[in-house]
């Protein structure tokens, strides 16, 4: 599976998460073992301590909005979220309609290897579970950094192995053995599907991309690097900085 999702990693992400919108969030949840609400906090506080607060925010692989939503009752913001599968953004619209936001959240499809706006059009920007699904993750900080006007914050939320080992056991041993089990049980063949791919997609993209690697990545695109946060003994990670003229 991963040799096709080096070939095609955005298209790989467009089918794996197209049959998942209606239930996303609860897949969120099962993925993360319950953190994915406290992670994603931990993730917007970057923006709810940003001074200037931020006006207009661009939440990149904004799936169902959830993070938007977050954004817009933490701060006085606007967001504008992308992502690459429409399946995912129609159920957004449908979660931003019912919270009664539709006139502060704007969603459109888009990759973020390329982005439809201008440099520096946003005053902050967040991504969240990305990098793993894009085929130059260095190339893809470096246009979501476009975005941003200097001194604007960037914020990220990503899945992590954890470091100490033991820890490290246990998580191999929930995302390879436990995790498919209770996917299925929740969601049937669609979620086997992701809690099958989830763990070795991780250990993957972190042999390859080690975290010292990601922060000088993103201080190579332009952002200064204020934050490296692990969660939950490891199992994610918050990163947070401030975009550079």
């Amino acid at each position: 599976m991963w040799l096709h999702d080096e070939e095609d990693p955005g298209g790989f992400a467009r089918r794996l998460f197209s049959g998942l919108p209606d239930r996303y969030d609860r897949l969120a949840q099962v993925l993360s073992m319950g953190q994915h609400g406290r992670w994603r906090r931990a993730m917007t506080d970057a923006l709810t301590a940003a001074s200037p607060a931020p006006r207009l925010v661009l939440d990149v692989a904004s799936g169902t909005a959830g993070v938007a939503q977050q954004i817009v009752a933490r701060t006085g913001a606007s967001v504008v979220g992308v992502d690459i599968t429409e399946a995912m953004l129609r159920h957004g619209r449908c979660n931003v309609e019912r919270a009664g936001v539709s006139d502060r959240i704007g969603l459109v499809v888009g990759r973020a290897e390329q982005l439809p706006f201008a440099d520096a059009t946003f005053d902050a920007l967040t991504f969240t579970y990305l990098l793993r699904y894009v085929a130059d993750p260095a190339a893809v900080l470096r246009e979501l950094a476009r975005v941003v006007r200097p001194g604007g914050v960037v914020a990220s939320l990503e899945f992590l192995v954890p470091p100490r080992p033991w820890w490290r056991g246990a998580w191999w041993v929930y995302t390879r053995a436990l995790l498919p089990v209770a996917a299925a049980a929740t969601g049937g063949r669609a979620w086997w599907e992701v809690g099958r791919f989830l763990g070795p997609s991780i250990s993957t993209h972190y042999r390859r991309y080690p975290v010292p690697w990601t922060v000088e990545a993103w201080r190579a695109a332009g952002i200064a690097v204020e934050r490296v946060r692990t969660m939950s003994l490891g199992g994610g990670l918050v990163m947070w900085g401030v975009r550079h003229g």
